[in-house]
Formats: C-alpha cells, sequence, structure tokens
C-alpha cells in the first residue's frame, strides 16, 4: 500500500507550505497570482493549518493560529461593537463586518474586494480544535481570540455573506453554514468557554444544524445555499473533514452521489455548474475534499483515485494549480479572466494542503479502519 504522504509530490507541497508561510505566520494563498499576492484568508489558511498539521508540522500550523489570535486581537473593540450592535437590533452593513482575508502583518486589504465571509472564522476555530486533539496541544494561549470569534459568529451566522467563491452575497450558503457549526461546535466542546457563552455556543450549533435540515436540503441532498435547487463543490466538506454531516449517512451518501453525478468528471471535481471563472475548469482542492468525504463513507478506492486525479495536476515543477482546463465549463470565458489576472493560480497553496491531507487521511485509514469510521455517530 502507498505511503501518500511520502510521495516526492507530498514532499514538496510540505516543503513549499512551510517556506512561503510568512514571519508573521500567515500562509500565502499564491505567491504570484496577481489578484491574491500579499493576502492570506481565513478560510483558506485554516485548511492549509490543518493539511500540514496532519502531515506533522505542528509548529508551522501554530504559527498560523497565532497570526489570527492576533488579528481578531487588534479588532477586539470593533467585534464587541458587532455584536452589540447587532443584540440592539441594528446590524452592520457587510462593510463594517470583518474581512475574509489580510495583509501578511495583519491588516485589511485597500484594494476591492468580495470581503464579507463567515466561513474562515469558523474554519479557524475548527482547525485550531482539531489541531489541539491531533498533537495534544494546550490550547489555552488561544483562549481570548477563540471567545471573540465565537462571540462574532453566535452573533452573525443568520447573515446572508458571500460564499467561498466571493460570490452570491445575498444568500445563505451551506457550506458557509457548516464552517461556521463545526467551528462552533469545537469551541464548545473544547473546554476554551466559560458556562453562558458555551450555552449560547452550543444553540448556535444547533440552530444551523435544523435550519440546514429544514431550508437546506432537497431530495435527500444538501444544497449551494438556503431554498437554492443547486449544488456546490465545497458541500464535500461539510462531510470531511468538517463532519457537520455524517459521510455515511443517507443525507451525505445522496451529497456524495450528487456531487459525482453533477461536478465530477474522471476525478477533477467542479465548482458548480454554471461556474465562468477561468472557463469553468476542475479544482484539484475540491477533488481532495470529495476524496476526504468519499474515505470517510467507506470508498477508499474511489478516495485514491480522487487523489491521483489531484496528483496529476501538478506541473512538471510540482506546482499545484487552483483549476485545471481540461473540462471546462465555459471555454469562451477562460480568456477574459486570463487578461484580467493573468494566467490560473499555480501554485496555490490551499491545493497543496488538501493533497497533504487527503494523503494522510489515505495513510492513516487503510481498508480494515473504515467500517469503524462509518459507524461513528455525527460530529458535534
Amino acid at each position: 500500500m502507498p505511503r501518500y504522504t511520502a510521495s516526492p509530490l507530498a514532499e514538496h507541497s510540505l516543503a513549499l507550505i512551510t517556506g512561503l508561510q510568512t514571519p508573521e505566520g500567515a500562509y500565502p494563498a499564491s505567491p504570484s497570482f496577481s489578484a491574491y499576492a500579499g493576502y492570506c484568508w481565513f478560510r483558506d489558511g485554516a485548511f492549509i493549518a490543518d493539511g500540514v498539521s496532519a502531515a506533522g508540522e505542528a509548529a508551522s500550523a501554530e504559527r498560523f493560529f497565532d497570526w489570527c489570535a492576533g488579528v481578531l486581537r487588534a479588532r477586539a473593540d470593533h467585534i464587541r461593537w458587532i455584536v452589540a450592535e447587532t443584540a440592539a437590533g441594528r446590524p452592520p452593513t457587510g462593510s463594517r463586518m470583518l474581512p475574509a482575508r489580510f495583509t501578511f502583518d495583519g491588516r485589511d486589504g485597500t484594494d476591492e474586494w468580495w470581503d464579507f465571509q463567515l466561513d474562515g472564522y469558523g474554519t479557524w476555530l475548527w482547525a485550531l480544535v482539531e489541531h489541539g486533539r491531533r498533537h495534544g496541544t494546550d490550547l489555552s494561549p488561544w483562549r481570548d481570540a477563540v471567545e471573540l470569534t465565537v462571540d462574532y459568529l453566535v452573533a452573525s451566522w443568520q447573515r446572508p455573506c458571500y460564499d467561498w467563491w466571493e460570490e452570491h452575497s445575498e444568500h445563505v450558503h451551506v457550506s458557509t453554514l457548516a464552517c461556521v457549526a463545526a467551528g462552533l461546535g469545537a469551541a464548545a466542546d473544547a473546554g476554551l468557554l466559560d458556562q453562558a457563552r458555551e450555552a449560547d455556543t452550543r444553540a448556535a450549533a444547533d440552530g444551523i444544524r435544523s435550519l440546514v435540515v429544514a431550508e437546506g436540503v432537497q431530495d435527500g441532498h444538501l444544497l449551494k445555499w438556503l431554498g437554492s435547487t443547486a449544488v456546490d463543490g465545497s458541500l464535500a466538506a461539510a462531510l470531511a473533514p468538517l463532519g457537520f454531516v455524517e459521510p455515511g449517512s443517507g443525507l451525505g451518501a445522496a451529497t456524495i452521489d450528487l456531487l459525482e453525478r453533477h461536478l465530477t468528471v474522471d476525478g477533477g471535481m467542479h465548482r458548480y455548474l454554471g461556474d465562468t471563472f477561468f472557463g469553468g475548469g476542475q479544482w484539484p482542492l475540491l477533488s481532495c475534499f470529495l476524496g476526504l468525504a468519499q474515505l470517510a463513507a467507506g470508498d477508499r478506492d474511489r478516495a485514491a483515485e480522487l487523489y491521483e486525479w489531484a496528483a496529476s495536476t501538478a506541473t512538471a515543477e510540482l506546482a499545484l494549480p487552483e483549476q485545471v482546463d481540461r473540462h471546462l465549463i465555459a471555454p469562451r470565458m477562460k480568456q477574459e479572466w486570463v487578461d484580467r489576472w493573468g494566467p490560473v493560480a499555480t501554485p496555490l497553496l490551499w491545493s497543496h494542503a488538501m493533497l497533504l491531507r487527503l494523503g494522510a487521511a489515505l495513510d492513516a485509514r487503510p481498508a480494515l479502519l473504515v467500517t469503524e469510521l462509518v459507524q461513528e455517530g455525527p460530529a458535534r
């Protein structure tokens, strides 16, 4: 049986991520892509930290968590203002909410972006607690930043905001809710919250689950946003690694099936039908999320196929791109984006991290353990 995390590509991925991590602890989204250069996202960075943590680089992940905590502490008064205004029935506009991305030294960006996204704040909480469980790390140094994040999310989770792709700010997105609920549940279980805050946190996580069941499910599968009829590749993350939905459940199985049938060609997964960004290609990182979901649901062979497809997108220099153009949805739109921002982001650190994360899961879960995994209850 192959050792995925020992492959040359995996070793290069780990070296690339840790080598590009800034002195402040931020993970650059991509070192050369014009629209991403100089920025770190909470969402992308949290999944990157989870990937390197799973691959054994605990110190790198903790430097990122320190960076997140510093960003939040610097905005503590503003976060408290958001919470107070929301409680008073005056929720701030999206432009006054926390941004999705920051400069490496923790400042707000000065260029225009689609910034109000909640998913990253849930994801950093989840990744921090997962790291603590994985390595036995004392999480108390991050307690104050966790409290600030929890308060922000408990006050704000019901609001529409941009999704993972900086699109559709008018909707409440199921993948965003999954990130938020996973983070809140993890924080509540980590013993970092006082009794009152823990109760509010668990109530919010339960409220999210109830809302998704009521408005985010159709024909037995998860939806792109509440009230939609579409699906989105980001929904794979709700199953694994986030565990918002048990992958082996009926809802999990139906979601995996639809993602495979509607968005996946060979092993390459699209974001959603109708995608036009760089022509609407296939994303290696999404194939890795789907691989994690398939593995957690018991299909190791399919997970390995998805891993191999993602690995096959690497350049001769072992750089993994954001997307590839093997099966474009809207090929006539590709050049418009190239003219605007240049070639597709390559390397994308999030792609490298998800390859590491799926590889670590494949290494850790031989076929004999899959049955035990499927029998576990839903994560909270």
